[in-house]
């Protein structure tokens, strides 16, 4: 049962459903518990969307040769990469104290009517309306906190998949 020892295509299957699994949970809690997510939040969950695609593309292809298992392992630690980046600049703006501006500006649907895409992502990222709000936490870390674990984990795990030789069969 331990997952180390699964074949490439169930451990990127893995990776795959542990995204499909945060995303569905981040969508329950919008619908069903009413936390709206912020501008920082959505590009997290596109970014696990991202990834989670990657893995499935990596566990549909199941690529043979090493230089295909390194390449999908290396796309997904990027992706995964990107949502550090996201999340590591969420949880910092929660961290600074209320009256430093911690928050992301406009709502999103705003923003992307009046400016361009690249504007947009600079905007949001500069952390300019409610990103600093902490509406739910769990074992004392916020939804960034924990976005920021598994996407550190998911892009691990793609890299252990990927680089690690597989086990001989006698």
């Amino acid at each position: 049962m331990n997952p180390l020892r699964w074949n490439y295509r169930a451990q990127f299957l893995l990776g795959f459903l542990v995204c499909a699994g945060l995303l569905g949970y981040a969508i329950f809690l919008q619908l069903k518990m009413g936390l709206e997510p912020c501008p920082l939040c959505i590009f997290q969950r596109i970014t696990f969307a991202a990834l989670g695609l990657l893995f499935l593309i990596g566990a549909l292809h199941g690529p043979r040769d090493r230089p295909g298992r390194i390449t999908y392992g290396v796309l997904a630690f990027i992706a995964a990469a990107v949502g550090i980046g996201i999340a590591g600049r969420h949880v910092y703006v929660q961290l600074l104290p209320q009256d430093m501006g911690s928050s992301c500006g406009p709502p999103l649907s705003f923003l992307s009517e009046t400016m361009g895409p690249f504007e947009v992502f600079r905007t949001v990222l500069t952390g300019t309306g409610n990103c600093g709000n902490i509406d739910w936490q769990f074992l004392g870390l916020t939804m960034p906190m924990w976005s920021l674990v598994w996407f550190t984990v998911l892009g691990l795990w793609a890299l252990v998949v990927s680089f690690r030789r597989p086990a001989r069969r006698y």
